[in-house]
């Protein structure tokens, strides 16, 4: 069993940390917000540490699961980050979802150390039913390390290719959800106006050729107009945004996923957030 300190306590890395606590690992906790930790260590176990530093200190890895680019560079290479006390031969996991260069930069300008960047997919309930799949990018070394812990939460675990291929199959992967989301939202809509029975019509079409996990998880709730749980529309704008940049940095024309990065900037101003992505059918409202 390893001692892990665990950066991110939010609605991916609470259950994470849940499922490495549940498979005997020895966990020390940090969270921008200690009651958070305090909180998951009088359920669950572990320690409530007050940086990542402290967390780090005499762990065999770090995992974070936190926002974005500045909240990665806080928790490993800040004034109190893990990397300041994490020994050499030590594993990072960054299950956070960044941009590429950052896991490069990271990986590089840290060889002592073991680095995965490994964001996720999933949602919600694939944290909590341990069933995310896990996109590894990093040395060969590197991800057989990460691989048994991952595997606490992970039913999928791929390794892509070298630093930052984790994060850019994770652009890929947004590219393709932005795409089905609007179309099934499209559907629907169109379903309604033209007055079809919806629970009929996804009974004939839910198995064939336009079946997708969105359709099978979100389309019912669409209907009904519940978006209160799931990815944030907050959360897939700033995905939006680091693949709209990297595709403009490597020369990709990505029509459709700028369009709906424009229709959920829509969304935002409906007061819509905060609610789950499947929510791009308000604007069509």
């Amino acid at each position: 069993m390893a001692r892990i300190a665990f950066a991110g306590l939010g609605v991916m890395g609470w259950p994470m940390a849940r499922h490495l606590s549940a498979a005997g690992h020895e966990l020390r906790l940090f969270n921008r917000t200690r009651e958070k930790a305090e909180r998951f260590a009088a359920a669950y176990g572990g320690k409530p540490c007050t940086s990542a530093a402290q967390a780090a200190d005499g762990a065999d890895a770090l995992i974070t699961c936190v926002g974005d680019d500045a909240d990665v560079r806080q928790v490993t290479v800040g004034a109190e980050g893990g990397f300041q006390s994490l020994a050499d031969g030590a594993l990072f996991i960054d299950h956070s979802t960044v941009s590429a260069s950052l896991a490069r930069v990271l990986a590089a300008e840290n060889p002592r150390l073991l680095c995965v960047d490994a964001p996720v997919s999933g949602g919600q309930a694939g944290a909590e039913s341990g069933q995310l799949a896990v996109m590894c990018g990093g040395s060969g070394e590197a991800v057989d390390a990460a691989r048994p812990l991952i595997a606490a939460y992970g039913r999928r675990i791929v390794r892509i290719g070298p630093a930052g291929h984790g994060q850019l199959a994770k652009m890929a992967n947004q590219i393709a959800i932005a795409g089905v989301v609007q179309g099934l939202s499209e559907s629907l809509h169109f379903a309604m106006k033209a007055g079809l029975d919806t629970e009929a019509l996804l009974d004939a079409i839910g198995k064939g050729a336009a079946q997708s996990w969105q359709m099978d998880n979100r389309a019912k709730t669409m209907v009904e107009g519940r978006f209160d749980f799931g990815f944030a529309v907050d959360l897939m704008r700033k995905d939006l945004g680091l693949v709209l940049e990297e595709a403009r940095a490597v020369g990709a024309s990505l029509p459709v996923a700028a369009l709906v990065d424009q229709f959920y900037a829509d969304v935002q101003k409906l007061g819509g957030a905060r609610d789950d992505t499947s929510s791009l059918i308000r604007r069509l409202a």
